[in-house]
């Protein structure tokens, strides 16, 4: 069964991102998850980011789409700016922290870090990726 994925690129002032490291394993993600059923993808990245981070945000704009044909995964990828909250750890999250785009951990999910690349390099356009 296909699923529907929405991950949030959120920058702060000084151009860092934020990256949450998972509980259940020792690796470093984009806050974002699942959409559930009868939810938007930009409600469902909007909700994720506030469970996993305790930030609210506003989802500004569509930055990428993910094909994992492997996994039956469509992922949405959205440029969201903060607007309220605070950053707390979640059940999910045991770490959250802003890095740079030079110093992103070597244990980030490769998936995450071609997005996030691709969030660097280009804003402007919409990317239509395959990941595998």
């Amino acid at each position: 069964m296909q699923t529907l994925g929405a991950f949030a690129v959120i920058l702060d002032e000084e151009a860092r991102i934020l990256l949450c490291h998972r509980t259940d394993r020792d690796m470093w993600n984009l806050p974002g998850g699942k959409v559930e059923p009868h939810e938007a993808p930009w409600e469902a990245v909007a909700r994720e980011v506030e469970e996993e981070t305790g930030l609210r945000v506003q989802v500004g704009k569509l930055i990428g789409v993910y094909a994992v044909p492997q996994k039956q995964d469509i992922v949405f990828n959205f440029l969201c700016r903060a607007t309220g909250g605070a950053l707390r750890r979640s059940p999910e999250s045991d770490q959250l922290t802003w890095f740079h785009s030079n110093e992103i951990p070597t244990n980030t999910l490769p998936r995450h870090v071609e997005r996030i690349k691709h969030a660097y390099s280009d804003m402007t356009s919409v990317r239509l990726e395959i990941q595998t």
